[in-house]
């Protein structure tokens, strides 16, 4: 099935029957990733008055809940409510939901026992190409990001100056495979999250940050239409799921 989007004075053709999916869900079948020092997440049946809710049992539907922190086990995408005092609703300030997407890879550098991806990289990898969005794919990119304990890993981040040339470059939507865009211990500074949503200047309320993706090895880098889908919360971050389509050339 065959989709042409008007985009500015251009027209994008895609797929629309074969989505990319990058996203990471929580699956109560395997590990879960997990980061920022607390429990994994739980899907179990509601009870009532004695009852487990659930069909196996003798009732008529499953009904289960479900308790998770879209920030330590799910993909999940946030807006600066994440860091601001006044707590601002990602579902009220993403308001757009299909980005013309710059895939890239980076193996980050590395300063003693940090690990880092630089502005000089993302140049490299951008280059003059306008784009809307970002995903980058860090090496290794292996299939353990789905499932990954990142407490007390000191995992790779974005330098200030990478979320600044982001920011300066008009990328308004950033996605990584890493639980943040930030230094795990970094004393509450948040250089990257400040530099990208510019929180000492005019703060880009309709900017997103998308963390705990994963991009397949088969996901070449490159130029694609991505579907930013977010669940409706009213928070600073919800889960979501981005799904790439491939640019009919």
């Amino acid at each position: 099935m065959i989709a042409t989007i008007q985009y500015n004075s251009r027209k994008i053709q895609i797929d629309v029957s074969k989505p990319l999916d990058i996203s990471i869900a929580i699956d109560m079948s395997k590990k879960n990733i997990n980061a920022w020092y607390i429990d994994d997440p739980k899907i179990f049946p509601e009870s009532f008055d004695g009852e487990t809710i659930k069909v196996s049992e003798g009732a008529v539907v499953n009904f289960n809940n479900i308790h998770f922190n879209p920030h330590s086990h799910i993909t999940h995408t946030e807006c600066v409510g994440h860091i601001t005092k006044e707590v601002h609703s990602v579902n009220k300030n993403l308001k757009h939901y299909f980005f013309v997407a710059e895939v890239v890879t980076v193996a980050p550098e590395n300063d003693g026992d940090d690990f880092y991806v630089s502005a000089k990289q993302l140049k490299t990898a951008l280059r003059n190409k306008k784009r809307d969005a970002i995903v980058i794919r860090t090496l290794p990119n292996l299939l353990e990001k789905k499932s990954k304990r990142y407490s007390n890993t000191n995992p790779p981040f974005l330098l200030e100056e990478a979320a600044e040339y982001l920011k300066e470059k008009g990328i308004k939507h950033l996605l990584i495979d890493l639980p943040s865009v930030d230094k795990e211990r970094d004393e509450g500074k948040l250089l990257a999250h400040n530099a990208f949503w510019n929180t000492s200047g005019e703060i880009r309320m309709d900017a997103t940050i998308t963390e705990f993706i994963y991009v397949p090895n088969s996901i070449t880098d490159g130029e694609y239409l991505l579907n930013l889908m977010i669940a409706p919360f009213e928070n600073d971050a919800t889960p979501s799921k981005p799904v790439l389509y491939k640019i009919i050339q």
